[in-house]
């Protein structure tokens, strides 16, 4: 980061022993916060996700470590993250943890820095625009609108067994009028068939948002009723959103519009 912009924001350094855990942004890497470019230019180590933007790594001359995590991939646990997150602190290293979207946004930042805050390291934690939202944004649909919901849900699609998430569907059916769900392509189809049970019109607006904020974001809009044969074709890495807000898109796709 520039250093008169750091001066001028007064932004704090990532001290020697401290972990900072960073969310990147979904996609766009101009989407991460100025304390997050402080982080990166400051940081003797690295562990990132797979989420995350490749050109904001090469912002950095850290040494990198992929800690990255995927559904039905093999990948490092979680407990081996946190303890080298400690490991790296304990030697008086400066540790960037670098997550995509926000890492308190079904993130597991959360758990991350419990298992910090237990072992005495110092962290900080920097939040980032969550998927739900900016990715959203990048296709023209707000998760609010006066005209249309005061509320939003926002759900994850499996559970840690990595089976559907057990919840109350009849419950999120009348929680709220927009529903926001990460890492539900695989289980779409079930998620359609019970809020339509509990209640929720299967002629509902709904879209897929695929590898949104990026160069190739995808925007699949369907309705509640073809929510799971859209699933089916659409990329592994997509966001979905049901409600009313969904046909705003039409209107407010800006990233389709310049890109004609």
């Amino acid at each position: 980061m520039h250093e008169d912009i750091a001066t001028a924001l007064k932004l704090p350094p990532l001290e020697k022993g401290w972990v900072w855990l960073v969310g990147a942004g979904p996609g766009d890497p101009g989407l991460i916060t100025a304390l997050g470019l402080q982080a990166l230019a400051q940081a003797d180590f690295i562990l990132y996700d797979a989420l995350v933007d490749e050109t904001l790594l090469t912002l950095s001359t850290a040494e990198k470590i992929y800690a990255g995590k995927r559904a039905g991939v093999r990948s490092c646990k979680q407990d081996e993250i946190s303890d080298l997150l400690i490991k790296l602190a304990r030697e008086g290293r400066r540790v960037l943890r670098l997550k995509g979207g926000d890492p308190f946004v079904f993130g597991r930042g959360g758990e991350e820095a419990q298992a910090l805050a237990r072992a005495g390291v110092p962290f900080r934690i920097v939040p980032g625009v969550t998927a739900g939202i900016g990715g959203l944004a990048y296709a023209g649909i707000p998760v609010t609108h006066r005209d249309t919901n005061h509320a939003v849900t926002f759900i994850t699609g499996h559970g840690i067994d990595g089976k559907l998430t057990k919840m109350d569907w009849a419950a999120v059916s009348r929680g709220a009028p927009t529903l926001v769900l990460y890492m539900a392509r695989k289980f779409a189809g079930e998620i359609s068939a019970a809020l339509i049970a509990a209640g929720r019109s299967a002629d509902e607006p709904a879209a897929i948002v695929a590898n949104a904020a990026r160069a190739d974001q995808q925007v699949i809009v369907t309705t509640l009723g073809g929510l799971g044969a859209a699933a089916e074709n659409a990329p592994s890495l997509a966001i979905m959103v049901i409600g009313e807000n969904v046909r705003l898109a039409e209107e407010l796709n800006w990233l389709a519009k310049t890109k004609t």
